[in-house]
């Protein structure tokens, strides 16, 4: 869509400048500046995550945490009431 704004006059050389190094229409330099905003504006809104804490006394003997089919068969030995 084609639409008219005013951008400060540093601010386009500098957009004009990331068009030029980068290869890219200033157009797509404007898209991509303006996404990106919107994006971290659109995150910052989310209520923070919870996670849920538990205690204990850390990882249990014998367990490698790189080793995903052991862990899960310990996990599956281990499994609480449901």
């Amino acid at each position: 869509m084609r639409t008219t704004i005013h951008i400060d006059d540093s601010l386009l050389a500098e957009l004009k400048g990331i068009a030029a190094r980068t290869g890219r229409t200033l157009t797509a330099v404007i898209n991509d500046a303006l996404r990106d905003s919107l994006s971290r504006r659109r995150n910052a809104k989310r209520p923070p995550v919870k996670l849920q804490v538990f205690h204990g006394t850390g990882i249990m003997p014998g367990v490698d945490l790189s080793d995903s089919d052991s862990l899960l068969e310990i996990m599956e030995k281990h499994e609480g009431p449901s």
